[in-house]
């Protein structure tokens, strides 16, 4: 299996929704729920899914989903997004740093900005109340 790594997931990858059959075809095991540092902001893409981008200055913790995945699956997790999304770092709210998808500047240019919900589920939520 090679080396396990934490990876966060912010959006259409956790748990229950859409594309969460991926990380468990690659053996992807849940460790926990938690929020990112107050650090972030996100974006809708279309409404199809979120994209996190780091701010310093004007960025809000986001819920997140850590698991456990090998190396090699991460690979085939990240040819699977779409396009515009990245790995990189994220902090959590404990400080430490784990691997996760993030969004490049380019794909959220003139989307709608979600960070005041929380989340990529909690504005999904939120849609759903509105319709």
């Amino acid at each position: 299996m090679g080396k396990m790594v934490r990876f966060a997931v912010n959006g259409t990858l956790m748990r229950g929704l859409e594309l969460n059959p991926n990380l468990l075809a690659v053996g992807a095991r849940f460790l926990f729920e938690t929020t990112s540092a107050p650090v972030y902001r996100l974006w809708s893409i279309n409404d199809a899914y979120p994209a996190m981008q780091r701010d310093v200055h004007a960025g809000a913790a986001i819920t997140i989903e850590v698991w456990e995945i090998s190396a090699t699956a991460l690979i085939d997790i990240l040819e699977n997004e779409p396009p515009g999304l990245c790995l990189g770092y994220v902090t959590l709210a404990d400080n430490s740093k784990v691997l996760g998808i993030l969004g490049e500047l380019w794909v959220c240019r003139g989307q709608t900005e979600i960070t005041g919900f929380g989340g990529w589920r909690e504005y999904l939520s939120q849609k759903q109340i509105q319709s």
